[in-house]
């Protein structure tokens, strides 16, 4: 991290260290970095909390969706529905190259034999490639979710990007609430015990008392598909 950078970050966090979720995102969208953020969003089972959000600060702001080409049909179903309730015209579908496709996982199943080199070719490039305009990025992680994100904090930095988690402190009762309150709509999936949703064949139901995000990658010491984590990590990971 250089200086300008760690300098940038403590001013945020102490201009926005008791702001509510809606007012950080309003403030970074049209103050701090007006046409220079993006919201990255899985449209996943708490998806909409973030995006309602969203859509009350900007209707156009861009929000990226990483269309894998392994997710489950009703996860792109309730993007489509999202969309059109909240009235978003910034959401774009980014796909991983279809050349690094056909180079490293020719029959599709990396997945089965190489989780982490699945999510770097899937998911981590592709988004490096779509946050390249961009100064600042969203996400919607929240540090209940799961132990390896209790600490979570509200602003960080990754390179030269700054990364915002406008509900990391909230709770799965805020979370709860705020879908009652809008009235928003549910994830298909989610009625189903699917709490924590990613690629289909990555993802499983979720036993009652597991952390939400207990079935992703179940069976295996992998917790996270790699783009909340550093780039050298993440490639040191898929060619071990």
């Amino acid at each position: 991290m250089t200086n300008a950078v760690a300098d940038r970050l403590a001013e945020l966090n102490a201009r926005y260290d008791t702001a509510e979720p809606a007012e950080i995102i309003r403030a970074l969208i049209h103050d701090e970095f007006p046409g220079r953020i993006a919201l990255v969003s899985s449209f996943g089972t708490e998806s909409a909390v973030l995006l309602h959000m969203l859509s009350q600060a900007s209707l156009d702001a861009p929000v990226v969706f990483l269309d894998t080409g392994k997710l489950f049909g009703e996860t792109k179903r309730y993007r489509d529905k999202l969309v059109e309730t909240l009235g978003l015209t910034g959401v774009q579908s980014i796909a991983p190259d279809p050349a690094a496709l056909a180079a490293r996982d020719p029959r599709g199943v990396l997945w089965s034999t190489n989780p982490d080199a699945c999510c770097a070719l899937r998911k981590v490039e592709p988004l490096q490639r779509a946050l390249k305009p961009y100064d600042a990025w969203f996400t919607g992680r929240k540090a209940f979710q799961a132990g390896t994100r209790a600490t979570l904090p509200v602003f960080e930095s990754e390179g030269e990007k700054f990364k915002i988690n406008p509900l990391a402190h909230w709770t799965k009762e805020d979370i709860e609430a705020y879908f009652e309150e809008h009235d928003l709509p549910r994830h298909p999936l989610e009625a189903d015990g699917y709490l924590s949703i990613g690629c289909m064949p990555c993802t499983d139901r979720v036993e009652p008392g597991e952390d939400a995000r207990a079935g992703r990658w179940r069976g295996s010491d992998k917790t996270e598909c790699g783009i909340h984590m550093p780039i050298g990590q993440v490639l040191a990971k898929a060619n071990a």
